[in-house]
């Protein structure tokens, strides 16, 4: 067999790893990766902004679950990467993102656009990798992808010198893939999956607590089946919205900072708090002494090192939590003394008492006639695409209206970057999310701040005809920061108030996009649904009502039962 160059070894070994779309920005470094791109099947999506590419790259990777790729050029284009990356890893995404770098023997010269990208990024990968030796090219690439989408999933980084992309290698056979240091265990203990069960049977008040690792892991439907069964109220993080349908009775929303009032009453009232997925993040457990004292804890999760990092829980699964749910599910079918029925009946009064409190605390708002409430806005988002969009935010106050008022009853529906909180995030993750399914909307909810933090990709979604809708917020304040202001520093809106703001709609035409405007709340439903019946990229600019706020909230160092209402 004759060898072949680096480069084509490269798009091989994608094609090989059933990459058919990918992410990028061209440059010297990676021109002959680029050479070899154009001449193949895969699909190149060029963006305006590095970041862009590896947002629109991680977009993609949740709303399919597949490993998103991204491909960057050396120095700035890498570090222009580094953000998204780390949006990524803290929320678990599966990426490969390619990067280019000098010649090898021109590493640690000072070179022109050379960057140490594997020691920037090592705080913010899952694993990384400078190829140092051509023939370790397509190992390096099959081991990344493998790193990237098992275990606990995350973003690796393969830095790539020019000269190894250039280099003739032999392509070497496929094999399976062995890391003695890395072997995540994914079935769970027998032992542990009994005491959970019996822990279920046996409390008055259970609570599940659902995080975005149930949706990596695609056990929705077998976390459906348990809570339903057994009868026990669920509640999900930021990450974990659409784990569990949001319109089932059972459902409490979010809990946490700006948790529904059942959600995180029941949490502090409970006496089993089962916790799958999710990792006791500060936004969610507020002050960690006053949270869930009452109940016995139960934490199921692929990532042994998140188990009683933050709170120390009772019985530990360290699990691929589909895998330990189905686990849960056999043991509670297989246990023939059981009555399930009794035993959803006998929790019947606790499901009865979180009813009251979502009853006499519902999510809600002030009407103020003819002012456009930004919760209305996403009411009607939810009414009028029937809750079957793909929604993506952007960070602060539109995420969390989002996250409330939008009814997510499917998995891999909202895209949110939660742990890292990164500001212009959704646009290009909706381009990502559209290139993956073209058929359904895709929205993404933002700020007029975040917004303009990668505005540019609206370029991107233009040029491969991507129809993505943009619902501007617009209330001409960094909202978030604004709240807080407001409500712990005498209304000191020290550089919060967005004094100059463009034209959005002007601006959506000058990109070849479609811009629409609402100022009062009888434009809102108009305009979402011109919006929806156009084939083109819109961009809808919604004057909201300025000092309106995001509520519940708990404030910092607060006990989650210490919530300001509406």
């Amino acid at each position: 067999m004759s060898k072949i160059p680096g480069s084509q070894a490269i798009i091989k070994c994608l094609q090989e790893e059933g990459v058919e779309l990918l992410f990028g920005y061209p440059g010297g470094a990676v021109i002959e990766l680029y050479d070899q791109l154009c001449k193949s099947t895969i699909k190149h999506v060029l963006v305006r902004h590095e970041q862009g590419a590896v947002h629109a790259a991680d977009g993609f990777a949740r709303a399919t679950g597949k490993v998103g790729v991204a491909v960057l050029t050396s120095g700035p284009g890498a570090t222009n990467g580094v953000t998204a990356i780390a949006t990524a890893y803290c929320d678990s995404i599966p990426l490969v993102v390619l990067t280019g770098q000098v010649p090898r023997p021109l590493i640690g010269n000072d070179a022109f656009q050379e960057v140490d990208i594997v020691g920037i990024t090592r705080p913010c990968t899952k694993h990384n990798y400078l190829v140092s030796d051509p023939d370790q090219l397509v190992p390096i690439l099959r081991e990344a992808f493998y790193l990237a989408a098992s275990g606990r999933p995350g973003p690796v980084l393969v830095d790539l010198p020019k000269d190894v992309i250039a280099a003739l290698i032999d392509y070497p056979e496929k094999r399976p893939i062995k890391i003695p240091t890395y072997q995540p265990n994914t079935t769970p203990d027998p032992g542990q999956v009994e005491k959970a069960c019996r822990a279920c049977l046996k409390a008055e008040k259970p609570v599940l607590y659902v995080g975005g690792g149930v949706i990596l892991a695609d056990g929705n439907q077998e976390l459906t089946r348990l809570a339903r069964e057994l009868n026990i109220p669920v509640t999900m993080t930021l990450m974990g919205l659409g784990a569990f349908p949001g319109s089932d009775e059972l459902s409490l929303g979010m809990l946490g900072m700006h948790g529904s009032y059942a959600a995180n009453m029941s949490v502090a009232k409970s006496d089993l708090l089962i916790a799958v997925g999710a990792r006791f993040d500060d936004r969610v457990t507020g002050k960690l002494e006053a949270f869930a004292p009452h109940a016995d804890i139960i934490h199921i999760d692929i990532d042994p090192t998140s188990i009683s990092k933050n709170i120390e829980v009772d019985i530990p699964i360290v699990a691929d939590c589909r895998e330990a749910l189905q686990a849960m599910l056999s043991w509670l079918e297989e246990y023939r003394e059981l009555n399930l029925k009794e035993v959803a009946t006998r929790h019947r009064p606790w499901v009865e008492q979180v009813r009251e409190w979502d009853r006499k605390h519902p999510l809600s708002y002030h009407d103020e006639g003819q002012i456009i409430k930004p919760q209305y806005v996403i009411e009607t988002i939810n009414e009028l695409t029937g809750g079957n969009a793909i929604i993506t935010t952007e960070v602060g106050q539109n995420q969390m209206w989002a996250a409330q008022f939008y009814t997510f009853n499917q998995p891999r529906r909202l895209l949110t970057s939660g742990g890292l909180g990164t500001m212009g995030y959704g646009l290009p993750a909706a381009i990502g999310a559209q290139f993956a399914f073209p058929d359904l909307p895709v929205f993404d909810i933002a700020g007029d701040g975040s917004i303009q933090m990668n505005i540019q990709e609206l370029a991107t979604a233009k040029q491969y005809g991507i129809p993505v809708k943009v619902a501007i917020l617009n209330n001409k304040f960094l909202g978030m920061v604004r709240q807080w202001q407001e409500l712990f520093y005498d209304r000191h809106y020290a550089s919060t108030a967005m004094e100059y703001t463009p034209d959005f709609v002007e601006l959506a035409k000058a990109f070849g996009a479609v811009g629409l405007r609402a100022t009062t709340k009888d434009e809102v439903r108009p305009v979402i649904q011109e919006a929806l019946d156009t084939d083109n990229s819109v961009l809808m600019d919604f004057s909201i009502s300025r000092e309106e706020g995001v509520f519940p909230m708990v404030p910092a160092g607060k006990a989650n039962t210490e919530m300001l209402l509406v």
